[in-house]
Parts: C-alpha cells; sequence; structure tokens
C-alpha cells in the first residue's frame, strides 16, 4: 500500500467582512457579547446572488491544484463536504466537476457538517493509499448566510458561522514516514437534535417533541410550510451548552487515540489545527492537553464558524504564514453535529 499525502493547498474567503458591530443593525447583540462567548470579531459572507458554496469551492480548488502541480485533467476523484449546497440535490461534487471543466470521474458528496472535511480527507487517504485515485481533490466550502435569522430570536446560531471554502489534492508517496499517519473517525447519533436543521427533511418532524401542523392531504405537503419561515422552525436549531459539554470531551480523546496509534505524545505535536468552532473550546481543549499557544492555530476570529471549510482554511493560512514546514506533525481534529468526530496525524 502507498502512503498518502497533502500535495496541494488553497483557500478562499469572500470579500464582505462584517464586523460584530455590524451585526446590531439586524440583532440585539454587542460586540462583547459575542466574543466573550465566542471569540469571534469578525465573519465573511459570499455575494449574496451570484457566489455560491460550489463557486467559492472552485476558486479554493484553482490554487490546491496548481500548488499541487498538476492540472485539472489530472484529478481522478472529487469529494466535497458541505453542510450548505448549492441545491437540495444533486450535491455540490457534480456542480464543481462541471464549473472546472473535469473530467468524467467520481464525485462525492459528504454530509458530516463541521466533521465533514476529516471525514472527507480520510476518504481520500484510503482511495489513495490502495492505489485506486491518484490525485483526490478534497474540498471543504459552506455558504451559512443565504440562510441564517438574522433576528434577536436568531443571534444565538447566526453570530457564529461565516462562509468560505478551502481545497487539498491528496497524492501517492513513497517517501517512509511523510503524509497521513492515521485518520479516526467516530459518531453518536443519541443527541442528533441537539445541533440540527430539521426542515426541510423527509422525517416530517417524528423524532421532535413538537410535529408541525402539516396540511392535511393524502400524499406530499411535509417539506416545508409558510408557518416554518414565519416561527423559526425552519432555522438551524442549536443547544450550544450541550454542544460545548461533549465537544470538550470528544476532542482531546480522539486526539490522543491518533498520537497512541503512532507511538506518539502530545509534546510532539508541532501545530494542531482545531475545527474553528469556538475559540472558548479550542482554549479549552489547549489546556486539557498542555499545548502552548504556538502549539495550536486558530483564526475563528476573522472568519467565524465555516464548518466544512474550517479546517482547510486554517491550514492553508497556517501553511501560507510558514507555521507549517517539512517534518512537522500536524494534528486536525474535529467536533460537530450528528454528533460526530474525527482526527487526523499527519507528518508534513
Amino acid at each position: 500500500m502507498f502512503q498518502s499525502k497533502i500535495a496541494g493547498i488553497g483557500y478562499y474567503v469572500p470579500k464582505n467582512v462584517y464586523t460584530n458591530n455590524d451585526l446590531t443593525r439586524f440583532m440585539d447583540t454587542s460586540d462583547e457579547w459575542i466574543q466573550e462567548r465566542t471569540g469571534i470579531k469578525e465573519r465573511r459572507y459570499a455575494d449574496r446572488i451570484g457566489e455560491t458554496t460550489t463557486t467559492m469551492g472552485v476558486e479554493a480548488a484553482k490554487i490546491a491544484i496548481e500548488r499541487a502541480n498538476i492540472s485539472k485533467e489530472d484529478v481522478d476523484f472529487i469529494i466535497f463536504a458541505t453542510l450548505s449546497p448549492d441545491y437540495y440535490f444533486p450535491g455540490c461534487a457534480v456542480l464543481l466537476q462541471r464549473e472546472m471543466g473535469m473530467n468524467e470521474v467520481g464525485a462525492l458528496d459528504i454530509r458530516n457538517q463541521c466533521s465533514g472535511f476529516i471525514y472527507a480527507l480520510s476518504i481520500a487517504d484510503q482511495f489513495v493509499k490502495t492505489g485506486m485515485y491518484k490525485n483526490v481533490l478534497v474540498v471543504g466550502s459552506e455558504k451559512h448566510s443565504f440562510a441564517l435569522d438574522f433576528s434577536t430570536r436568531g443571534r444565538a446560531v447566526s453570530v457564529i458561522f461565516g462562509d468560505g471554502a478551502g481545497a487539498v489534492v491528496v497524492q501517492p508517496t513513497t517517501e517512509a514516514g511523510q503524509g497521513i499517519l492515521s485518520t479516526h473517525l467516530h459518531s453518536d447519533g443519541a443527541e442528533a437534535e441537539k445541533l440540527a436543521m430539521y426542515y426541510p427533511g423527509a422525517s416530517s418532524g417524528i423524532w421532535l417533541d413538537k410535529m408541525p401542523d402539516w396540511p392535511e392531504q393524502e400524499l406530499g405537503g411535509l417539506l416545508m410550510t409558510k408557518e416554518m419561515l414565519e416561527d423559526g422552525t425552519a432555522f438551524p436549531n442549536m443547544d450550544g451548552q450541550a454542544v460545548f459539554k461533549k465537544a470538550v470531551v470528544k476532542f482531546p480523546e480522539v486526539i490522543h487515540e491518533a498520537l497512541t496509534k503512532n507511538n506518539l505524545k502530545t509534546s510532539d505535536i508541532d501545530l494542531l489545527i482545531p475545527h474553528q468552532a469556538n475559540l472558548r473550546i479550542s482554549q479549552f481543549v489547549q489546556k486539557t492537553l498542555g499545548l502552548t499557544e504556538d502549539q495550536v492555530f486558530n483564526n475563528i476570529q476573522k472568519y467565524g464558524n465555516t464548518t466544512a471549510a474550517s479546517i482547510p482554511i486554517a491550514l492553508c493560512e497556517a501553511w501560507e504564514a510558514g507555521k507549517i514546514k517539512a517534518g512537522d506533525l500536524i494534528c486536525l481534529a474535529a467536533f460537530g453535529a450528528g454528533f460526530t468526530w474525527g482526527s487526523a496525524l499527519i507528518r508534513w
């Protein structure tokens, strides 16, 4: 079997910057309130019309492909992670393929939300290790701003999220000890409703305490109603305390799992790049693991939580800033809706 490595990396964030103070125009909030709870100072929002999850992914992919010293024709598989696709179906992977004029290669969409990039990277790793593919394009992209509740009612969720995209090209390597050392994936659906967007969906609300008042008819009519938009049922739902409590346990667990698998310890980590969910979570994990500030990279202050895009954006920024060098031990870790979580250990 081959070893796989990240051969090229790129990211894209929209030009539109919205500070915490900007959000006070839409809801009852403040810069102090947001920073105290999340560490976020500003975020990027895509153009309301014209810029999409796919188009942002394309921009990140172009950079990753160029830095991998390949052409789009060399890409033989596409994996696209997002919770905010352009369409309910089909997924963004085929749209990116079309927009980039790629060959008729396989295209896979990943729906693991904040853990999406780790799951996608793990799948790419397996494909390359077995020799099935040689150039796997992995994209994480999100356009949250198109469907958040920008009102006081929705502020607990809407102030957290931002838009952006990141991408990597995964290739085989024959250099011993280089590349993706291992990946580790987990899930527990017992509290799935603690962080979810229930509608539109095919469940009709059977998993929830209260079912919507659906129209009386024999078939259909269970996608979305006008009342859902008016009362906020259609917007994302999050129990912040429940997510925080679970995340601060599972983050260290899955990082230790990766280190143990490779006979390493926390002091061996040159840089930990956690999913940018909340700066307070990252700080808690850093303290729990006994890491220094120089060993953990955070950029949520600038971009907010970009879900599946957050790790590749942060990884690319850290690399561009010279914080990642050849031979460094890089640990990626994520926790998100589902709940799902995972880690990847990489020798750069």
